[in-house]
């Protein structure tokens, strides 16, 4: 494994050990790095003299980035000018130590420094390299500009989400985060191959191809059936009922009904109409999204009666499954959302824990690093003068 000089506390997690270098800006590739660092691994990011861009996006967390503080976590930042001959000496210097290289520069960008993932394989046999793109190295769209809400159109997400009367984007970058986490999945599949032979992998993920897999169901239904879902706000295309329903003071609880046991027991128990499990209109999964408009008016008449309060308890405790519509101000005291702390150059900051929980590791993460932070330290470290011996 790679050097692990590193000021994180690093001891007994899973990816102790493991070097990666990351020339990377906004969402998915730091997203990945970020969760390596949480696992162990030290993460030197490299940056350009103005930094990251996502350092920019916004100065909600005491004057720092919001984007920033949460995909940042853990690194090592260093500045390196990677068009100089000098920064990328020390870049390969870093990179034959490393165990991982990942990039998610502008299409071409990197193969035109030299640094090309089949490159930099062929010198370094037991690198793994992922390179994160929006569209993929070929095809027509291939040097087409990503950012997420043009995939979200592109992929068809946007298509299948708000309501009949709009499209809604999604309201997170989930394209870059799909992105990131299934870079994150390639990476650890080529270290475990790589414990077993020795070789590092090439791995390629596109925001593109992330978001369209998410969209497998919608497509298999036009591609076989020759019909689409239609955005339907909160409601189910294929299952009834699940969706939104109005309580007496109109706050909205949304329920969901998987398999006929619980349709017995929403209809005996909460609509408190037993009869209405085996009607004709009702009796099957089927027939009730065929008539869901009848079947929405019956909730909506019997929800309209209790208090969202008087709806939690009764739905909970008759095994119906429900969930309220929380907005930010509702979800940052949410008794099941965890926060972890962690530095940052402005001092201080409550994230949200990481959702992958070890079960040997306290949950502690590294500072967000100020842009080149670490730069003169491992610029000293990895210099030609400095390095001797094999990789271990």
């Amino acid at each position: 494994m790679g050097n692990t000089d590193t000021d994180t506390d690093t001891a007994d997690k899973p990816l102790d050990g493991v070097l990666v270098v990351s020339i990377e800006h906004a969402l998915a590739a730091p997203l990945c790095s970020c969760r390596l660092a949480d696992a162990g691994a030290r993460v030197i990011k490299i940056e350009r003299d103005a930094g990251d861009f996502a350092r920019g996006y916004d100065a909600a967390v005491n004057g720092e980035s919001s984007y920033f503080v949460w995909t940042n976590r853990g690194k090592e930042s260093v500045v390196l000018d990677i068009k100089s001959s000098e920064g990328r000496e020390v870049l390969h210097n870093i990179l034959a130590k490393a165990d991982v290289f990942m990039q998610n520069l502008a299409p071409g960008a990197a193969a035109r420094l030299g640094l090309g993932s089949e490159i930099l394989r062929e010198q370094y046999p037991q690198l793994i390299t992922c390179d994160i793109s929006g569209y993929g190295d070929s095809g027509e769209y291939q040097d087409m500009k990503a950012y997420d809400l043009l995939i979200q159109s592109e992929s068809g997400l946007v298509s299948v989400s708000g309501g009949p009367e709009s499209y809604g984007r999604i309201g997170v970058s989930v394209c870059d985060i799909a992105a990131g986490m299934n870079a994150l999945s390639g990476i650890l599949i080529a270290l475990v191959k790589r414990a077993r032979t020795g070789k590092g992998s090439g791995i390629k993920v596109s925001l593109f191809d992330s978001a369209v897999d998410w969209m497998s169901v919608p497509i298999l239904h036009q591609k076989y059936t020759g019909k689409g879902p239609q955005r339907l706000g909160l409601k189910h295309p294929s299952i009834a009922p699940y969706g939104e329903f109005k309580s007496s003071e109109e706050k909205i609880v949304v329920i969901s009904i998987q398999n006929n046991r619980e349709w017995g027991v929403f209809c005996d128990k909460i609509l408190q109409q037993p009869e209405l499990a085996e009607h004709e209109h009702f009796h099957s999964n089927n027939q009730r999204v065929a008539n869901g408009v009848e079947l929405d008016a019956l909730i909506g008449e019997c929800f309209s009666h209790y208090s969202s309060e008087d709806l939690r308890h009764l739905l909970h405790s008759n095994g119906i499954a429900f969930g309220s519509v929380n907005h930010t101000q509702d979800l940052i005291n949410h008794p099941q959302l965890r926060y972890v702390e962690v530095d940052t150059p402005s001092g201080p900051a409550k994230i949200v824990a990481s959702p992958v929980i070890f079960d040997s590791n306290s949950e502690s993460y590294g500072a967000v690093p100020a842009l080149g932070e670490q730069t003169e330290k491992v610029i000293t470290e990895f210099s030609t003068a400095n390095l001797s011996g094999s990789k271990t």
